[in-house]
């Protein structure tokens, strides 16, 4: 049977040309979306109701940006490690790095979980050998779990703090663990991306608890129910895709990174943008990061 189709083009809300651009998320306490652009270092925030638009440069590969208790303070991966910045002046703190870190790693997603935690994973910047792992920081200690990768993307966390998920990229393979108690199981294979599918690229939940999976090089983003079933279909006017997010007042906007890397913007003029689209599903809130260290 043929999955649904969305009826309804996503349009561009920032014509931000990032390279990689990356993990948007949606902060609900003053209605604006941040993200980061990987390869062109750079936090880049939105304001939807205003039009503003701020771009913060860095000097630095920064992998993610994860909310905190401080409107003007982040958590972020870079490639040193993790680090506590100021997004109104640049400044930043460094905090943590897994303890088995190749100097040709980077850090590459990031996400706060309902315990306040920071869930991140580590990848090798060629994206070639398999010296990437996914970690998890209670303010105290880096754990390290699941199975090695080349490319990690996630991890994620559910709403009710039951599962994790998390997707070795480069092997098409979405997994899921077990989160009992504050112990993680080990990886289950919940989704094997097929022939044409692109691999996969970031996630999020919606409060339906279905995944919303983002397929580099094959410009869609495809809603899975908790089984691994593909339900619903989100086409986008642009290849490679790499991270999506609702927000909006009722959380209903589907927020869709996109990558510039590789793609000539005079062939490809609608590479390496912010989109929008909506979706008549919707979202959860944000997780804020609360650890003693930030």
């Amino acid at each position: 049977m043929t999955p649904p189709v969305h009826p309804h083009t996503p349009r561009v809300a920032v014509a931000c040309g990032c390279t990689l651009g990356e993990e948007v998320v949606w902060d609900a306490r003053d209605g604006s979306l941040l993200w980061v652009d990987i390869e062109n270092p750079a936090i880049w925030r939105h304001w939807p109701a205003t039009g503003e638009t701020v771009r913060l440069p860095l000097d630095e590969k920064i992998g993610f940006a994860v909310l905190t208790p401080d409107p003007d303070r982040v958590v972020a991966g870079f490639k040193s490690g993790v680090a506590a910045l100021r997004l109104s002046d640049g400044s930043r703190t460094p905090l943590v790095r897994p303890d088995d870190y190749p100097a040709g790693n980077r850090l590459n997603s990031g996400n706060a979980g309902p315990d306040g935690w920071l869930y991140f994973g580590s990848m090798d910047d060629a994206e070639e050998a398999q010296t990437g792992g996914f970690h998890r920081w209670d303010g105290a200690r880096v754990e390290t779990f699941g199975r090695r990768a080349a490319v990690t993307n996630g991890p994620v966390v559910s709403p009710d703090g039951r599962r994790v998920y998390t997707i070795d990229t480069a092997n098409g393979l979405v997994q899921v663990h077990a989160l009992d108690d504050g112990r993680i199981g080990e990886a289950r294979p919940l989704i094997r991306f097929e022939e044409g599918w692109g691999k996969p690229d970031g996630l999020t939940l919606d409060a339906e608890d279905h995944l919303w999976i983002c397929h580099y090089g094959a410009g869609r983003i495809t809603r899975f129910d908790p089984d691994g079933l593909v339900v619903y279909v989100v086409p986008m006017p642009t290849p490679l895709v790499t991270k999506c997010a609702f927000g909006g007042d009722d959380l209903s906007t589907l927020y869709v990174t996109t990558c510039l890397r590789g793609r000539d913007p005079t062939l490809e003029p609608m590479a390496g943008h912010l989109y929008k689209v909506e979706t008549g599903f919707r979202g959860f809130p944000a997780n804020l990061l609360a650890l003693p260290q930030t």
